[in-house]
């Protein structure tokens, strides 16, 4: 799409576009979280009849959903660029969470929420590449992460508003606020630039050209991504993506259940979970700052063995206090680390790559979305330990950090764009 059709012409100021970005994602982490937060209301429907088993099946349908979303807004927005699949992900999203709240038997919320996890699906990616492209190049983690705070920042609403209204408030009121993501389509429409761009200096509006053997057909751009120079970060994403986004979407499912299960009631269990939001908010930022100043490798290792302890330190009886600094920890080990690897894809790949390096890298990371949920239904089921569901958190995040621990920082040769150095993660 050629960028003088439709106004900006130029790139937005870099806290400009991580403010947008923030709120756009604010409304995905809503989404993302309602489930979890419903779920005990589910359980006790007096007429849909839903099961723990049920659960985990519909956190995987809206996960089912996302890799679709994913591939496709990453694509689109490095060929025809960021705004058009923004605003076409958001009036999606809006128009299947108000369907959900309109929704009369399971069958039809089940559906609805399949179709909500596509819209979900087209904006992390979306987002993350107009963030990074606007960002100051020595912030640009920070940015990245300040924006992908907005998902934890979601969660927290959704814990408030579900401990306000559930569960005397029938459940599907929390869908309602499925009419906010169309009062952002004007707002995307008026600052998300019609093209992609690459770091260049501020008040500089046009993109830095990548070198010509950077550049590919955009019939052959996952040919690209999984050609020599890139298969194995390629590669080394996809996995570390999977194993963040069970922790991700297994929590974000089952963390009030597993509390409930654990002898706390429910208001008891959505402050856990709002303190896990909370954590993930004020951790992410955290580490985006060491990130910038060079440790973006030692952080993300730190930040999955940090879900492994929280998830171990909140199966066991401790005081109050300390459970909700565990459930701190444990949404920046898993929300906050999937931030951690999203930067990391957005500074490896080249502008007119990025787009598609973080719809693929996202949504084959998907099918841990997918799985995270039913697997902690089946470990749940078939251990009857109120234990087992937060061990079954320890695995993916154990697996994660040793992924994370293949990454290697390399320096990038300067080119004609400001920014000299890059963290590129590869094995070895």
């Amino acid at each position: 799409m050629n960028a003088a059709i439709g106004m900006p012409k130029s790139r937005p100021h870099p806290w400009t576009a991580t403010a947008l970005g923030l709120v756009i994602l604010c409304i995905e982490g809503y989404d993302l979280f309602v489930l979890g937060a419903v779920g005990p209301s589910l359980l006790a429907h007096p007429e849909w009849d839903v099961t723990k088993s049920t659960l985990g099946l519909l956190g995987s349908l809206t996960a089912l959903g996302m890799p679709v979303g994913s591939i496709a807004a990453g694509w689109t927005g490095d060929l025809w660029g960021r705004r058009l699949p923004m605003v076409i992900g958001l009036a999606w999203l809006s128009v299947w969470m108000l369907a959900s709240a309109a929704a009369g038997s399971l069958e039809v919320f089940a559906a609805t929420r399949f179709f909500t996890g596509m819209g979900l699906g087209a904006l992390i990616p979306l987002v993350t590449a107009f963030v990074s492209e606007s960002a100051a190049p020595a912030r640009r983690s920070l940015q990245v992460g300040t924006a992908l705070t907005g998902v934890a920042i979601g969660g927290i609403v959704t814990g408030v508003l579900g401990r306000a209204l559930l569960p005397a408030t029938d459940f599907r009121t929390l869908f309602l606020f499925g009419v906010l993501p169309l009062v952002l389509v004007p707002l995307v429409w008026r600052v998300v630039p019609a093209r992609a761009l690459d770091a260049v200096p501020e008040g500089t509006a046009e993109e830095a050209p990548a070198p010509a053997a950077e550049k590919a057909p955009s019939a052959n751009r996952l040919g690209r991504l999984l050609a020599p120079e890139h298969r194995r970060a390629t590669l080394l994403f996809w996995a570390a993506t999977f194993t963040g986004l069970v922790l991700v979407y297994g929590a974000s499912t089952w963390l009030p259940t597993l509390m409930v299960d654990a002898g706390y009631d429910l208001s008891s269990s959505l402050e856990f979970s709002i303190a896990f939001n909370a954590g993930a908010v004020v951790g992410t930022i955290g580490v985006a700052l060491l990130a910038d100043w060079g440790f973006l490798k030692a952080v993300t290792v730190a930040s999955f063995l940090m879900a492994a302890v929280a998830m171990i330190t909140l199966s066991t009886p401790q005081p109050r206090p300390v459970l909700l600094i565990a459930s701190a920890a444990a949404g920046l080990g898993s929300l906050g680390t999937q931030s951690l690897v999203n930067i990391f894809v957005a500074r490896y790949y080249p502008a007119h790559l990025r787009g598609t390096g973080l719809g693929f890298s996202l949504g084959i990371g998907r099918v841990g979305a997918i799985v995270g949920p039913s697997y902690l239904a089946v470990v749940t089921v078939l251990i009857a330990s109120p234990k087992a569901g937060f061990y079954a958190f320890v695995v993916p995040a154990v697996l994660g950090a040793g992924l994370a621990a293949m990454f290697r920082t390399v320096r990038r040769e300067p080119g004609p764009r400001p920014v000299t150095q890059a963290e590129a993660p590869l094995a070895g």
